[in-house]
């Protein structure tokens, strides 16, 4: 993948090394025994606008569960206007001027000049593709962070993986889940990393466009069972927006090089739920599935990235996954 020199993102937000908040690293550590310590916690929450509860687990060893409660819905989308129409070639571009070719430097500073670049291009394509639906498009924050850090939707962890968070409209990535996809689902290159963020900004996206919360309200009603299928179509949906972000990113900026593609269909098949579930516990149980099948994820990922069209991405009027 061709992405050194590229623009690099301004809402990357490194909290790698402790707890914190502001971008390039500017967070702080927090150590607490007790007593005052729980105290201190209390205040950090509120300050954070995280819930106290959270961090007193924390505090007594324990690790709340991470959840996703979605926020007051925005307001819908309009039916005739829900998808964009395909677009020529020159109708995606960045409104920004690169910057100068530079090389990157080795190991983290290396990611994390990788992960800025990516999220700058997924801002490059959708900014345009909401002003060609008539919509401004509001950037989401990325987060790096290393182990554990709290979020408005539970404690963020590495074992996680990443995640997005529709209570801050903010992405949360641990870089060591890149050596997990290399060792453990053997899926390298940076365009197979370069998918995962993709898919992470593919649900802002859908937070934008109200289907996130419209589907969190459905799951909030639903079974166990059907709340998983609505998560299946919300994941599907996430993949097929990831390609479409490289359609777009590939014609105007020529991103993609040979082995590219191949790299990011294995990522997408490496982490399909019925692969992780024979993995984990020998046998497969579709019902209990929150992201898809191998084949589905390959399937929308490679939809998104065929046609660039928006519209072909409606899981949830899709009759077959």
């Amino acid at each position: 993948m061709r992405w050194l020199g590229d623009r690099e993102s301004e809402n990357v937000e490194d909290r790698r090394g402790g707890f914190g908040g502001g971008g390039g690293g500017g967070g702080f550590p927090i150590g607490v025994g007790g007593g005052v310590g729980a105290i201190l916690l209390i205040v950090v929450g509120l300050f954070f606008g995280i819930d106290p509860s959270t961090l007193i687990d924390m505090l007594n060893g324990a690790a709340p569960q991470q959840t996703q409660t979605g926020q007051a819905p925005r307001q819908s989308y309009p039916p005739d206007q829900r998808w964009d129409q395909p677009r020529d070639q020159d109708s995606y571009g960045s409104s920004r001027p690169p910057q100068p070719d530079k090389r990157a430097d080795g190991g983290e500073d290396r990611m994390r000049q990788f992960v800025s670049v990516v999220l700058a291009d997924t801002e490059d394509v959708w900014r345009v593709a909401f002003r060609d639906m008539g919509r401004s498009y509001d950037e989401p924050k990325l987060v790096l962070f290393t182990g554990t850090i709290p979020s408005p939707c539970g404690l963020a962890q590495s074992a996680s993986g990443p995640f997005y968070c529709p209570n801050d409209h903010k992405a949360y990535l641990d870089l060591s889940f890149f050596d997990d996809m290399r060792r453990r689902f053997h899926a390298s290159g940076d365009f197979a990393q370069a998918y995962v963020i993709a898919h992470e900004i593919g649900h802002h996206v859908q937070s934008e466009l109200g289907i996130l919360q419209a589907a969190n309200q459905q799951r909030a009603n639903a079974d166990q069972r059907r709340g998983n299928a609505i998560s299946v179509r919300v994941e599907l949906q996430a993949d097929c927006f990831a390609g479409v972000w490289a359609n777009h990113a590939d014609r105007t900026k020529h991103i993609l090089e040979q082995g590219d593609v191949e790299a990011a269909l294995n990522a997408a098949s490496a982490i399909g739920d019925d692969r992780l579930q024979q993995q984990s516990r020998g046998y497969v149980v579709p019902d209990a599935f929150t992201h898809g099948s191998s084949a589905q994820r390959v399937r929308w990922f490679r939809r998104g990235l065929d046609g660039g069209n928006l519209k072909s991405c409606d899981t949830f009027s899709a009759d077959q996954l």
